[in-house]
């Protein structure tokens, strides 16, 4: 129907009007907007660990070739192609993922090499104009394979490029650096951990799929932040691992410096995740103002790029600097709380995963691309292979082939004529067809034949591989095992079950500062932890329940009564004295003692090297010398008064290779004890070695035989020599640990005869068909507890043994003997 002659074409428009109900409308239009902000900007996949806009980043940054071994390109440049390509929002919220990809504060394994101001703690970085960037190695392992269909890939906001739905993700992105963000209706928030320990936790779960998360937490103790600092409380970490939610401290590295000769001061050389020196610069002063906190003198900064972070506290004459440390904790940043709510997407669902659930999904990841790899290859290898088969088929009778082709009216005629004379495939044909010249020698039908040996070795190997889920995990585990190896580096944060103050805002008297100490015994474990016990209120002893049973790490190493605040020491196999204060110990119920909740002594201690273990503890106000010995056969005594004031240092000159295996605090009526690898004891009275200073190497303790060396060192009080008895453990030195357990042997030390200093002393053991050395030995008193390197308790034969036997065969490998806890 045409208009008529005055009507337009719009008033021939029927008006329509449709009722929408608007609550309806908004529940629509809020969960569409909902949904865009949960699954495309707020929550990472729980694979790769990254949200969109840090995948898209990363590929384009492989896309462009910004290799590690590429110069620089500016950040605008970059940013410019994920928003034109891939990300269609604003080039703030781009730039902002950048710059945090780079930060190494934030990022406990940095994908994103910097140059230029990326900014701080507490400053932000520069425009994207004037800082460069380009993939960091690690990053590499993040986009590897991606050409070799490895993952899907899914189409941009307009169709007009492909983008990766998931990164193959070489490393364990996820659980390295953490995340967080904020969608609608939850949050993500997840702790940066050790590459190393992941790495172990997830090739453990590779070989033993119904691991629990006790044995997972073996190997992933807790988050390890970029900037350090301690973990106080590990309640939390282990419900955060079992459920995905829960919440610890962390605090500052404080070290407690002379900075002058009359002025003492509080040294920060680590603090809290995301916490920078300014925010507590402020904190501290809004105390000191608002009289909240006492006993501060001043505060300076002297961080830089050599040193790194260092915060000097001031501490006021008078105060105690650990009591007003205490204060810092509670009122300041120096103490701060961590939330963990591991939130990822599962299968495009949001799901709150705990460690193993989060180890299995990326595990599951990694298996799926290795598999989806090793097909591509696979076909590619049987192309090639069926290429080169055509080849060699034309170059044994290329006269025929030639004259085949010359004869042919047009290609496709010679096409189809060389696959009927010659049974060949249309691609085989084609490939022929296009043959140069130069390919028709005697040397390239050499190659070709090598490379068709080669290909069916390879098309063999792959076969087997995609055949065998054994073969797929234990790749998955070598390929996670080599990027541990290129990226990780050691544990930065230590980890503590020290009790912690509940934070407030009520002003501190000056006079509690100066508290009395509290009365205490640390104890050190056979194995490597420490702790403390307190005095029950109101005494001055420390009085113990003995556990109702023995429990994992139950065996004493060394122990010392002291108080909380005295700075005590502790000896390590390298020959130095730590200085420390006992009061972050973890502090265990007096009723009920369990040393497996100490601490590792190195972490406490901060020990750089992995050699290096705490053999002691002493008093550095005992007037009784501290004595050790060396796996050489030295013996020293160091005089009381002798200590310099300096926090760690040296107390025997150790001679190249040796290191001390025991130490102790006696008087002349102890009595040193030697035992050697080929099963020689000897001991003889402390008073016949003399006390000497800190710098000295000691004397000969024990003559050893060719090959021998020291492994045990002890000092036994007068009042133990009575009850004390001697373990040995003999076993094959050449065999493969854990193999043999070996024999053991509990004997009373009665039944050994004193010698003189520096001769050979006794044998202690008779070796069996096939033992020739001892592998553990301990002399103390009795009971004697037996343990694996992990704590498990082992058992022992019954004591009463000959001075000489042979010992009765272990059901289990003991690696490490210890005392009862009195």
């Amino acid at each position: 129907m045409t208009p008529g002659k005055n009507e337009s074409p719009a008033s021939q428009i029927t008006e329509r009007i449709d009722d929408v109900d608007v609550a309806e409308e908004m529940q629509g239009s809020f969960l569409e907007y909902a949904y865009s902000v949960i699954y495309s900007r707020a929550l990472p996949d729980a694979r790769d660990g990254l949200k969109p806009v840090q995948r898209r980043i990363l590929y384009m940054m492989s896309d462009m070739g910004l290799r590690p071994d590429r110069g620089h390109v500016k950040s605008a440049r970059v940013v410019g192609e994920v928003m034109g390509k891939l990300h269609p929002h604003g080039d703030s919220a781009i730039y902002d993922a950048l710059v945090r990809l780079a930060q190494p504060f934030t990022l406990r394994v940095p994908l994103v090499d910097g140059h230029g101001n990326f900014g701080s703690l507490d400053d932000g970085p520069a425009a994207a104009r004037y800082t460069e960037a380009r993939m960091a190695p690690p990053a590499m392992s993040m986009t590897e394979d991606l050409d070799e269909d490895v993952v899907d890939f899914v189409p941009n906001y307009d169709n007009s490029h492909q983008q990766p739905e998931v990164l193959p993700a070489a490393i364990p992105n996820l659980l390295v650096n953490g995340a967080s963000g904020i969608a609608v209706g939850m949050a993500t928030n997840m702790a940066p951990h050790n590459l190393i320990e992941v790495v172990a936790a997830a090739r453990h779960l590779l070989e033993h799929p119904q691991s629990t998360l006790d044995e997972l937490m073996e190997y992933v103790p807790g988050p390890d932040f970029p900037s350090g600092g301690t973990i106080v409380g590990l309640a939390g970490i282990r419900d955060a691992y079992a459920t995905g939610r829960g919440s610890f401290k962390t605090r500052a590295k404080v070290s407690i410096e002379q900075l002058t000769a009359r002025k003492t001061g509080l040294v920060v050389t680590e603090l809290p995740y995301l916490v920078g020196p300014e925010k507590v610069i402020e904190k501290i002063k809004d105390g000191v103002n608002a009289k909240k906190i006492t006993g501060i003198a001043d505060v300076t900064d002297l961080t830089d790029r050599n040193r790194g972070l260092r915060l000097v506290i001031g501490v006021k004459t008078g105060f105690n600097p650990q009591a007003v440390l205490e204060q810092l904790y509670r009122l300041t940043p120096l103490e701060d709380g961590f939330n963990i709510n591991n939130v990822a997407l599962v299968d495009g669902q949001p799901q709150t995963l705990g460690l193993r659930e989060l180890l299995e999904v990326y595990l599951a990841h990694r298996i799926r691309v290795v598999t989806r790899r090793s097909e591509f290859r696979l076909a590619r290898r049987r192309e090639r292979l069926h290429l080169v088969e055509g080849l060699l088929i034309a170059i044994l009778d290329i006269d025929e082939v030639i004259q085949v082709i010359r004869t042919s009216d047009d290609a496709d005629a010679a096409r189809s004529r060389l696959i009927d004379v010659f049974d060949l495939s249309r691609l085989q044909a084609e490939y022929i067809l296009e043959l140069r010249l130069r390919r028709l020698t005697k040397f390239s039908r050499i190659e070709l034949e090598a490379e068709r040996d080669q290909l069916l070795a390879e098309i063999a190997d792959l076969e087997e591989l995609l055949g065998s889920d054994a073969r797929i995990r234990a790749q998955v585990g070598e390929e996670l095992s080599r990027a541990a190896d290129l990226y990780g580096t050691p544990r930065r944060t230590m980890l503590t079950e020290a009790k912690v103050q509940p934070k407030t805002r009520k002003a501190v008297d000056p006079a509690d500062l100066q508290h009395a100490d509290v009365p205490c015994r640390v104890i050190l474990s056979a194995t490597g932890r420490i702790a403390r016990i307190d005095a029950a209120e109101g005494t001055d002893a420390v009085q113990l329940a003995p556990p109702a049973r023995r429990a994992k790490h139950d065996a004493v190493r060394s122990e010392l009564d002291t108080t909380s605040r005295t700075e005590i020491g502790a000896v390590t196999s390298k020959g130095r004295l730590i200085r420390f204060s006992p009061l972050e110990l973890p502090v265990l119920p007096a009723n009920s003692v369990h040393l497996a909740a100490g601490v590792k002594a190195g972490e406490y201690l901060a020990l750089s090297d992995r050699d290096e273990r705490v053999v002691a503890v002493v008093s550095l106000e005992s007037p009784k010398p501290i004595v050790l010995g060396t796996e050489q056969g030295v013996v020293k005594r160091i005089a009381p008064g002798t200590y310099p004031a300096r926090p760690d240092f040296e107390i025997i000159a150790l001679k190249p290779g040796d290191r001390v295996v025991g130490a102790s605090q006696g008087g002349d009526d102890d009595e040193l004890v030697f035992v050697t690898s080929d099963a020689q004891l000897l001991h003889f009275p402390a008073s016949a070695v003399r006390p000497q200073g800190c710098p000295a190497g000691g004397m000969a303790g024990i003559k050893l035989a060719s090959g021998a060396r020291v492994i045990d060192f002890e000092a036994l009080a007068r009042d133990d020599i009575d009850g004390a008895v001697v373990v040995t453990v003999a076993a094959a030195s050449d065999t493969l640990l854990g193999a043999d357990p070996g024999a053991a042997k509990v004997s009373d030390f009665a039944e050994y005869p004193g010698k003189g200093r520096a001769t050979g002393g006794v044998r202690a053991h008779r070796f069996l068909k096939g033992q020739d050395a001892l592998s553990v030995a301990w002399v103390g008193p009795g009971p004697a507890h037996a343990l694996a390197a992990d704590g498990t308790v082992r058992a022992l034969p019954e004591g009463g043994a000959k001075r000489d036997g042979s010992g009765q065969p272990l059901e289990a490998v003991v690696q490490v003997v210890g005392r009862a806890i009195r």
